[in-house]
């Protein structure tokens, strides 16, 4: 393992979140109109956009943010093309993203913060890499081998390895750089991997240097870890009301009585697409041992047709499927703390938690296990 790629622990000033006024100024290529960029970053619960004509490949955006946080910058050359994508952060002052050709590939200087950022993303590259691979041979791949149990698996193995690789740098990140506010990210991203395993989490927080630990992240990190703790193997599930794909409500304690995969998916998730053979097949061999699936789709503002589509090119049409629309802001996904997908948890007729991300053949065999 090459050790010279821990960061010297990156210091950053402790980050108060005030109010930041921001000037960004760019140069990628030598576009013209029609091509456009667009800002967007979130403002409490509401998305902001902002857009800037790009004239000789320039354009400026000027604005304030209510705290320093992550945003994402889309260039769209012509009318239909694939957006361009950037993600950075919004920082005091004036910050400059220049790139001969793609914004994806822009560097971005007079930001500490995004230095750090760019720095952080080298150190987990190889993950990305990986992640990138995965998704083209999914997207790539056709029906027959979508629904070809060997050719999932092997997705699916290397699926894992990505996920462990990106474990371990993220806790050899956190370990050196306890000063960085870029641990508190990979402790969030951390997190959605290990399913919020507290007994690593919490040591790997305390750690942490307090300046890093009192930030608006840090805090926020705080109250998951807190949130987590009620939801405990053998605790009683949270109850909640979403909307099916016809607009009826539907309650979680309308299935009381009956064994129930509470299953957080999207159908943008490669990963999550490649889990819903062994969703359909644990449904399809329990079913008659009143097991039920009950899938909350974290699926996009304004895509109801995407869901509608993948459940049905899944063979999901068996589960109770609900949705707010909401991406990541779904209020179920939040109630029980969701920080990735695909997650789920199995929750017993009388509604107490009996297991929790219950994965690939896995499920079939826990559900042998605790369904009798």
């Amino acid at each position: 393992m090459k050790k010279w790629l821990l960061l010297a622990a990156v210091a950053l000033p402790a980050m108060g979140f005030a109010q930041v006024k921001y000037t960004l100024k760019g140069k990628v290529g030598n576009y013209n109109a029609p091509a456009k960029v667009y800002l967007n970053w979130q403002k409490g619960e509401s998305p902001v956009m902002d857009s800037a004509n790009v004239v000789d490949g320039a354009f400026e955006f000027k604005g304030e943010a209510a705290y320093t946080d992550m945003a994402m910058m889309m260039m769209i050359a012509q009318p239909g093309a694939e957006p361009d994508r950037l993600l950075f952060y919004l920082d005091k002052g004036e910050i400059s993203i220049t790139s001969p050709d793609l914004l994806s590939k822009a560097v971005i200087t007079g930001s500490p913060l995004n230095t750090a950022f760019a720095q952080y993303k080298l150190f987990i590259s190889g993950y990305d890499s990986a992640m990138a691979s995965i998704n083209r041979i999914y997207g790539g791949s056709s029906e027959v081998q979508r629904n070809d149990t060997s050719f999932m698996k092997w997705l699916d193995g290397r699926y894992r390895q990505a996920i462990d690789l990106r474990k371990t740098k993220q806790r050899e990140f956190i370990q050196a750089n306890p000063k960085s506010f870029f641990s508190i990210v990979a402790m969030k991203e951390l997190s959605v991997a290990n399913n919020m395993n507290l007994q690593e989490l919490e040591p790997l927080f305390a750690a942490l240097d307090k300046e890093v630990r009192e930030t608006r992240e840090g805090r926020n990190f705080r109250k998951m870890m807190d949130t987590e703790k009620q939801l405990v193997i053998g605790g009683m599930a949270l109850d909640f009301t979403q909307n099916d794909v016809n607009g009826k409500p539907v309650k979680l304690s309308d299935f009381k009585g009956k064994y129930v995969l509470l299953d957080f998916w999207a159908s943008w998730c490669g990963p999550c697409r490649a889990e819903n053979p062994y969703v359909v097949a644990a449904q399809k061999a329990y079913k008659a041992k009143n097991f039920e699936v009950l899938s909350v789709s974290l699926d996009q503002p304004g895509k109801k047709d995407l869901w509608l589509a993948a459940i049905k090119k899944d063979g999901l049409e068996a589960f109770t499927h609900v949705s707010d629309l909401k991406y990541w802001d779904n209020a179920v996904a939040k109630l029980y703390n969701i920080r990735g997908v695909p997650a789920n948890l199995l929750i017993s007729p009388e509604g107490k938690i009996l297991a929790r991300n219950l994965r690939g053949e896995n499920l079939e065999k826990q559900l042998a296990v605790l369904i009798k």
